[in-house]
């Protein structure tokens, strides 16, 4: 299974105003642990940015002065998310950002949900925490994943961050070392921390202790009026 963590910044928090994507961060999963392949992108919106987003992502004007606008990202950005199951906490804050963005960026580009599957998170964890807080920083402090570097939300952080909350909260797993800005090794020994599933193991007696318990059930049957329990309910070898 190909799976890709996804998250966005943007200029404000309303779509329907003309707000714009200025950050896209993307970790893919493959079988449920980090590939190290990772799309990171900051995006020139072509418009002020609300105070109130900057206060809470830091991301200003002049820093996006030099960077590409969506439009000529759009194609890399598609080709990494194609036919991957993309999660996303808040999915249609997110997907309905990026469905603008594709159709500034033409028409023939269609939707986010012709290119990958959209699974939200945000309603993975109301069903599972149901009445209880589920931010991603909630969700962090309570499935054991450390958020404390985080000063600003950054899409690839914020996504390092989900990928780690939802492994923990969809299979009970260890919070992951996402530690991919660090290179392919620490890339690998992150993937290789990652606990697998496995059925429980089965321990099935030996010969010998087959006989020493049909021995013992013989003993029981001598003492016993009525032969031993075991043997009556059909409990035997």
């Amino acid at each position: 299974m190909r799976q890709i963590v996804l998250d966005t910044e943007t200029t404000g928090l309303e779509v329907s105003q003309g707000h714009r994507v200025i950050e896209i961060g993307c970790i893919e999963l493959i079988e449920r642990r980090p590939s190290g392949r990772t799309f990171h992108r900051y995006c020139n919106p072509g418009r002020a940015i609300d105070p109130g987003a900057v206060a809470v992502h830091g991301i200003t004007a002049d820093f996006l002065a030099d960077k590409p606008a969506f439009a000529e990202l759009a194609e890399e950005w598609l080709a990494f998310v194609d036919g991957a199951e993309l999660l996303i906490h808040n999915a249609t804050f997110d997907v309905g950002f990026l469905d603008a963005e594709l159709a500034l960026a033409g028409a023939h580009y269609g939707r986010v949900a012709e290119h990958a599957e959209v699974v939200d998170t945000l309603a993975l964890a109301r069903a599972r925490y149901p009445g209880q807080k589920n931010s991603l920083d909630a969700l962090c402090k309570r499935l054991g994943v450390d958020n404390s570097h985080r000063e600003f939300h950054g899409a690839l952080l914020d996504a390092q961050l989900l990928a780690e909350v939802y492994l923990a909260m969809t299979a009970g797993q260890a919070a992951l070392a996402l530690a991919l800005d660090e290179g392919p090794g620490a890339a690998a020994a992150a993937r290789a921390a990652a606990v697998p599933l496995t059925r429980p193991r089965v321990l099935r007696a030996s010969a010998e202790e087959c006989a020493a318990h049909e021995a013992r059930l013989d003993a029981l049957d001598k003492a016993a009026k009525n032969g031993s329990v075991w043997r009556r309910v059909g409990g035997g070898a």
